[in-house]
């Protein structure tokens, strides 16, 4: 067939920082996604696009043509309006799974498609993996049945959405160009767009943690996001939270779900029982079923989210009362003095998590369900020398070697009624923006 445009001058354009237009865009992803368009091309394009950044024109016209290269789903059909919720990624997030079957228990149907780990930053499918049973494959008719049953699945995409993403997701992490706005935003919501849920609550990680490192980068991409899913007719609302201290008390896999399980027994850390809770209330908002916060912490205290949570993991092949997997192999890293832990780098648990076994560096690579890292104790806390600070978990201890190194240096510990010591005792906010 004769092509329409030339990738050559797409990507000049784009180099000269001229905006492309709506027909040029859609061909480039037509026509990559066919194959036509080679990767070394779409790597000069995207590394173009990287540099010279996108107008809010072009990224929702990239984000349509992503869109337009596969299947659209339809849950118009459910008896329950859905609601879905986006994380940009972090380290011990969680959230996902206590708040799935949480927004299910107030008559919303939550069809969260989600993705597996990639670096230092937890996949959530990876997580219920470590579940004796438990499937994240579904075909459309068994999510379709499962929502309208039990009001709440997690499970993997299927193929047939937005292909031109999964492509070139692909290669801008191995072309160094994944961070990039534009890029980041139309593939996020691409997604979310072609899923074809009513309303979803974007999660945006600020910090050392996560991809976004400052609260003004945080801010734009949350506010391209958020202009993208209303231009969709999707209702988007987006909270920008801190990740630059571990969410909870665990990194890992079968850790996290462990964690997780005890915050639907109405338990759990106090940072993960309030960005659930926060999260849940404008899921449930977005999705015209209104919950105060109090009515939703009920939810998670007399048993009505844990019911929902064993039938969701049921559902899908998963013993919810199997023992989780325990790691092998244990190492425990202790405080060096007597004060108050005033630092503990999200990014550093992450990699240390990483290099336990607990996520990959490529996308074919196994995961240990068992690895990761456990917390003793957070910045404000006090601590005394010799004190466990963190537990390596693992069922190969030559990691313990590497994961350490990544540690170095990620925690400090002031002396008490130092300013430094007194400032990490005043609570930081977990919730930085809300972007509507």
């Amino acid at each position: 067939m004769t092509e329409q445009f030339d990738a050559v001058d797409v990507i000049r354009a784009k180099r000269d920082g001229i905006a492309l237009s709506q027909g040029q865009i859609d061909w480039v992803l037509d026509a990559y996604t066919r194959g036509a368009v080679a990767d070394y091309q779409m790597s000069a394009l995207a590394m173009a696009i990287f540099l010279k950044g996108m107008s809010r024109a072009e990224i929702a016209a990239w984000t349509r043509a992503m869109i337009a290269s596969g299947e659209r789903m339809d849950f118009s059909g459910l008896s329950r309006p859905t609601a879905d919720k986006h994380s940009t990624g972090g380290v011990g997030d969680k959230i996902t799974l206590p708040l799935a079957p949480l927004v299910a228990c107030f008559g919303v149907a939550v069809p969260q498609l989600s993705g597996r780990g990639l670096g230092h930053t937890g996949g959530t499918l990876d997580k219920l993996e470590s579940i004796p049973g438990w499937r994240a494959a579904l075909s459309n008719d068994e999510m379709l049945a499962q929502l309208d049953d039990v009001g709440a699945v997690i499970c993997a995409a299927g193929s047939g959405l937005a292909p031109a993403d999964r492509k070139l997701y692909s290669l801008r992490d191995v072309t160094g160009t994944v961070e990039s706005i534009p890029l980041i935003a139309s593939s996020i919501m691409s997604k979310k767009i072609a899923e074809g849920t009513g309303a979803l609550v974007l999660d945006v990680k600020v910090g050392s943690g996560a991809f976004m490192k400052s609260l003004g980068d945080a801010r734009e991409l949350a506010r391209t996001m958020v202009d993208l899913g209303r231009d969709a007719g999707v209702h988007t609302v987006a909270l920008l939270t801190d990740m630059s201290v571990p969410l909870g008390l665990t990194a890992g896999n079968a850790l996290e779900v462990a964690e997780s399980v005890e915050v639907l027994s109405g338990g759990g850390p106090a940072d993960v029982v309030e960005l659930t809770v926060a999260l849940a209330v404008e899921m449930l908002a977005g999705a015209g079923k209104p919950a105060s916060p109090d009515d939703v912490r009920a939810a998670l205290t007399d048993g009505r989210a844990m019911d929902a949570w064993r039938r969701m993991i049921a559902a899908q092949g998963g013993d919810p009362d199997a023992p989780l997997p325990v790691a092998q192999e244990t190492e425990t890293v202790t405080a060096d003095a007597d004060g108050v832990l005033t630092r503990l780098d999200a990014y550093a648990v992450g990699i240390a998590a990483w290099r336990l076994g607990a996520g990959r560096a490529r996308k074919e690579d196994p995961v240990q369900a068992a690895a990761g890292v456990r917390l003793h104790a957070k910045p404000g806390d006090r601590v005394m020398a010799g004190q466990p600070l963190l537990t390596l978990h693992t069922d190969t201890p030559d990691r313990f070697t590497r994961a350490g190194q990544s540690l170095e240096g990620a925690w400090e510990v002031a002396p008490e009624g130092t300013p430094e010591a007194i400032a990490a005792t005043t609570p930081g906010k977990l919730i930085l923006d809300r972007i509507a």
